[in-house]
């Protein structure tokens, strides 16, 4: 008889005691497929506040990647330290109730960088792209805006909203049709220094094309720069702009289109621009996923960005759905850990319930070598058969997995969202995600790894469990026996 003959009629000799193993390495191994899965998985969401339109993409900042970047930056200031690093300011006020800590970040940290926009446009199937700036908002100096006569204007800040693109015409605004051209045009990228304002903005200070507005920073109304914008156009709208925030500033019809330079000269922020989002045009709508795989391994810092597809499908560039891939990481280290000391005990109380067949094979003069490579024999067995069962169901339990830890992280953002509230100064309002699903993908690399880690697990539980029986001689084994 063999030694796979002897090593399958010791496994079907002791059913409870193979059963149990063989759960045990399913379990292990549907668990090792899950974290490997949840690792790598890719997270679909819709943004539909920020939903691109028509056959393009859009460019924005990453929210995880942007936290992780305070976090580094404050990380390097040093803890209750003034200052400022990378575009983060850390500045601390004595109020009657204590000591306040206030953390904001300026243009450079918040923008889109340009030469990465440039570097997406120059892809292959890309016809044209747009830079939309963030809603920035500014004093007027020589018109009136619109408001709410009946509302309490004291928590407002007085102004009006500045966006700036390099094409208009490929605003999300306009690419929806919600705005249109009643008199003039759209601005071009050749403009500078000129604006479209809303139809009702005109009636109110009795303005045409070719008037020109007065804006300055409304935080310095007094002193700083005055800036003037030519009227090229007089737009409208079917339904009202949704405001970024609260406030007749933000009010639909107290939005005026500028250049894509203007809004930083108006603010006093000259040369320091505040991209909020990048819209590319696919000149092939046949293309649009060549194009979208060829935009993707562009060499930029993904970290930074999402990228929105036409559907408004926001797909995470970022290396992991916020921390999703350290958590998985963590949980194949403990499901490694926990798994060899489960499988030592396991092969412990195997070996002691075969302690007298153990005695014999020693007192006969069989190698202990033998006796420990029939044992993992017989363990391999059972393994292979559990392994190959599990593959079969890690896909389902992998998404389950990974569904669960994506919920999880999307709770705890938002609770830490609500505990940062009003503790981080944001020059727009963020739009809100939602995720839609995510995919999970077993590879043969994963397969791979789990079936050699588990063969490992085995070969190192059965050679620790082994030395602690099989190092006494026959005498002492029968003694403990008897």
């Amino acid at each position: 008889m063999n030694s796979f003959q002897m090593a399958w009629r010791s496994v079907i000799r002791k059913p409870m005691k193979s059963i149990l193993l063989f759960f045990i390495v399913f379990i292990i191994s549907l668990f090792l497929l899950s974290g490997m899965a949840s690792k790598n998985a890719s997270v679909a969401t819709q943004d539909k506040t920020r939903q691109a339109i028509g056959a393009g993409f859009i460019l924005t900042e990453n929210e995880a990647n942007r936290h992780t970047r305070i976090d580094e930056a404050l990380n390097r200031l040093g803890e209750s330290t003034e200052g400022s690093l990378d575009g983060v300011h850390v500045e601390k006020s004595e109020l009657a109730g204590g000591t306040s800590w206030q953390i904001s970040t300026d243009n450079s940290f918040e923008t889109l960088r340009m030469e990465d926009i440039e570097k997406i446009a120059a892809v292959s199937g890309i016809s044209d792209y747009n830079i939309t700036t963030a809603v920035t908002a500014v004093n007027p100096v020589n018109f009136s805006r619109i408001e709410d006569s009946d509302v309490d204007q004291s928590s407002d800040l007085l102004g009006v909203s500045l966006i700036g693109n390099k094409k208009m015409e490929l605003d999300s605004n306009v690419l929806s049709g919600n705005v249109t051209i009643k008199e003039g045009r759209l601005i071009n990228e050749d403009d500078s220094n000129v604006c479209v304002i809303s139809k009702e903005l005109a009636e109110k200070n009795h303005l045409g094309l070719g008037a020109k507005l007065k804006f300055n920073d409304y935080h310095d109304k007094e002193n700083s720069t005055v800036c003037e914008a030519v009227i090229v156009g007089i737009y409208e709208v079917k339904e009202k702009m949704t405001p970024c925030m609260s406030g007749d500033t933000f009010r639909s019809e107290n939005v005026i289109f500028t250049d894509l330079n203007f809004p930083e000269k108006a603010d006093g922020n000259t040369e320091n621009p505040l991209y909020e989002k990048a819209y590319f045009k696919v000149q092939d709508v046949n293309q649009y996923a060549p194009v979208k795989e060829a935009i993707k391994k562009t060499n930029i810092d993904w970290e930074r960005y999402d990228l929105i597809d036409n559907n408004g499908n926001l797909e995470t560039m970022s290396s992991n759905f916020n921390d999703l891939e350290n958590v998985s990481q963590i949980l194949i280290f403990i499901i490694i850990g926990a798994s060899s000391i489960i499988l030592i005990l396991v092969f412990i109380f195997w070996l002691k319930n075969r302690a007298q067949e153990i005695g014999i094979l020693l007192a006969l003069g069989t190698a202990k070598v033998k006796i420990l490579g029939q044992i993992f024999l017989e363990a391999l067995l059972i393994t292979a058969m559990a392994i190959m069962l599990s593959f079969t169901v890690a896909p389902f339990v992998s998404k389950v997995t990974a569904n669960y830890l994506v919920d999880q992280q999307v709770r705890q953002e938002k609770e830490q969202d609500l505990l940062d509230e009003g503790k981080v100064a944001k020059p727009f309002e963020e739009s809100e995600s939602t995720v839609t699903g995510v995919n999970v993908t077993i590879s043969p690399q994963n397969m791979l790894f789990d079936g050699s880690c588990i063969i490992a697990l085995i070969i190192f539980s059965v050679g620790i469990s082994g030395v602690m029986v099989i190092r006494r001689n026959p005498k002492d084994i029968f003694s403990e026996m008897s």
